[in-house]
């Protein structure tokens, strides 16, 4: 039996998709709180995304011993560098995300409302 979609396709298209419903949410929602849970989605579908395009098939990781060669060992190991920055994005992304929800808290103490047409402040 043949496999129709590979792993790789499968987290791209979630990565993917996810990115889709994470802007629909920010641009579509008049809610705080769903703009914050549509960035969020953003945000994770883009890790999906770089995670799955840094995928190399049949690679180790990135440790070069014994189970290596090492004329051959850029080809046979992951790189690492995605990884890394994907981990960073995420802590990032949740710093930016909790200080949205500082932000929308605050707004909601002031306003008494999380829908973002109440706020005519600042518009010209």
């Amino acid at each position: 039996m043949t496999q129709y979609f590979s792993l790789e396709f499968i987290t791209m298209l979630t990565g993917f998709l996810l990115i889709i419903v994470g802007i629909w949410g920010m641009i579509s929602q008049k809610n705080l709180i769903k703009i914050v849970i549509g960035f969020s989605l953003f945000d994770t579908g883009l890790n999906i995304v770089i995670v799955s395009l840094s995928h190399i098939k049949n690679s180790t990781a990135p440790i070069i011993d014994k189970a290596v060669d090492v004329s051959q060992a850029a080809s046979k190991i992951a790189d690492p560098v995605p990884q890394a920055l994907v981990l960073t994005s995420i802590v990032i992304g949740l710093g930016v995300t909790a200080l949205m929800l500082a932000y929308v808290l605050r707004l909601y103490r002031e306003k008494k409302s999380l829908d973002i047409n109440s706020y005519t402040d600042l518009k010209w």
